[in-house]
């Protein structure tokens, strides 16, 4: 397992291998999680939006059941269906 040292100045050097695996290049930004025991390093997307854009997209529309769960309990207050 990869190690680093911490610089005086707190700079720590993320492996190549790593560095390779994430695709971080010099100037990508990152995220330092602190988990209590111990911290994580995490590369932050160069557009956050188009990162997740389609994120659900194979999840079923909320809003779609929930406008179907109104149009129901409309027709119930209406008498419509029991």
């Amino acid at each position: 397992m990869p190690s680093a040292i911490v610089s005086n100045k707190g700079w720590v050097v993320i492996p190549k291998a790593y560095r390779q695996k994430y695709k971080i290049k010099p100037g990508d930004r990152v995220r330092i999680i602190d988990y209590g025991g111990g911290l994580s390093v995490v590369p932050l997307p160069e557009d956050p939006i188009a990162a997740l854009r389609g994120l659900l997209a194979s999840e079923p529309s909320l809003t779609a059941a929930l406008l179907a769960e109104r149009a129901q309990e409309k027709a119930i207050e209406e008498g419509r269906i029991e």
